[in-house]
């Protein structure tokens, strides 16, 4: 049945209407049935099945699903991957992001004609998992030109009608460093949408100007700025502040992303406070793919008031032989690292996903879905949110814009 652009039913949905307590203490979550309607991408109708469904338009059954906000993927690589081809594993051993970087100039040339079909295998990949807003962050630099980004743009524009695709125009060998500038310049008129950068102090050499740099970019071309920050200790966190600071006189307040953020493990909790305030002033977010071995802590940085999102960053590449893509995995990592165990901690893990939306607010009180919002959704095999994450619950459809990406229901 196509429901593109048209109004159907989705009957027998299960939704969250509330937390369960005991002594006041939360102890499970409440679901009930109900019937949703969706208009040209909208949700436009939520009654309960208690009501008869009278109706001439289409309905399809959702068998007592819990439906889930669709999920962000804010941090990935689709233009170097393996994924969608044989299996391979990094060639050489990691000796740090220079020995990398090297490993580039020869291998992205290599991978350019299949470059194409590959970002649109781990596009289908993520949306399969439920993803249908990511953050692509494309190589731009002498040696490929754009001719990685325009193998994106092409994989994008076949998804179109799947997932919202974003383009950060990624100076991965250093903007200065490797003269990149006009480059991301051309990038940003050609298909990216957002300015990158890595490591000004220890790529480009340069950390002022680096910053300097990328923040012209961003005003000269209207767009946003996602850094990948992986300077550790002391340092990273000089580039924090300087980062906040330009952000302020920029007036790009809001428009900022920091990928990775590393050198947040390395300080003590009190700085941590200290510089997260800072960087939630400025309106500063922070995309994380949660590392096992140097995890930034997140709930207290949320706590301070920055935008903690999550990315699955490389899947199946000469960077890393791991990923699965999958969002939600990445929220339950994040819950158990944490130990975020409880009913409401749990179900409230999903904002790091879906952009700070979740069901039910830390209050219980009904927040999402409402008559109005874009139908974009999962539904899963879970009897609530926190189930789902502990679980990593199996995706039985996919919804963007009102249209099934994937449908396991039949």
């Amino acid at each position: 049945m196509e429901l593109t652009d048209k109004t159907y039913w989705l009957k027998n949905v299960q939704l969250e209407t509330g937390y369960q307590y005991l002594d006041g203490t939360v102890t499970g979550t409440e679901t009930e049935s109900f019937h949703v309607q969706v208009t040209a991408g909208k949700i436009t109708d939520i009654v309960s099945v208690d009501k008869p469904l009278e109706t001439i338009f289409p309905v399809k059954d959702a068998k007592n699903y819990l439906m889930l906000p669709s999920f962000r993927d804010m941090h990935v690589h689709l233009d170097k991957t393996y994924y969608g081809g044989p299996w391979k594993a990094p060639s050489i051993p990691m000796k740090g992001i220079f020995t990398r970087l090297e490993e580039e100039e020869l291998l992205l040339p290599k991978l350019l004609p299949v470059a194409t079909e590959r970002a649109e295998k781990l596009l289908n990949l993520l949306t399969s998992k439920g993803s249908t807003h990511i953050r692509a962050h494309c190589n731009v630099d002498p040696v490929i030109g754009l001719k990685n980004l325009e193998a994106t743009v092409r994989a994008v524009e076949a998804y179109k009608e799947k997932a919202t695709v974003e383009i950060v125009a990624f100076p991965q060998h250093g903007l200065l460093r490797s003269d990149s500038v006009q480059l991301v310049r051309e990038a940003l008129r050609n298909g990216a949408s957002l300015v990158g950068g890595v490591d000004p102090a220890t790529i480009d050499g340069d950390l002022e100007k680096s910053l300097q740099t990328v923040m012209e970019l961003a005003v000269e071309a209207n767009a946003d700025i996602d850094l990948h920050l992986h300077d550790g200790g002391h340092l990273g966190i000089f580039t924090f502040k300087r980062l906040a600071a330009l952000t302020q006189e920029a007036g790009w307040q809001g428009r900022v992303t920091i990928s990775h953020a590393l050198a947040f493990a390395d300080i003590s909790r009190a700085e941590v406070s200290e510089v997260a305030e800072l960087l939630a002033k400025q309106g500063i977010s922070i995309a994380s793919s949660v590392p096992i071995g140097h995890t930034i802590p997140i709930p207290l940085l949320q706590e301070k008031g920055v935008n903690v999102s999550l990315g699955v960053d490389s899947v199946m590449d000469h960077w890393s032989p791991f990923g699965k893509g999958d969002s939600l995995e990445k929220a339950g990592t994040l819950a158990e690292r944490f130990g975020l165990s409880d009913e409401r901690s749990l179900g409230q893990t999903l904002r790091y996903i879906t952009g700070g939306i979740t069901p039910l607010n830390k209050e219980g009180e009904l927040a999402w879905p409402k008559v109005g919002d874009n139908a974009d959704f999962v539904l899963v095999d879970a009897s609530c949110s926190a189930e789902a994450v502990a679980r990593r619950a199996n995706r039985k459809a996919v919804v963007f814009a009102g249209n099934f990406v994937t449908d396991k229901l039949s």
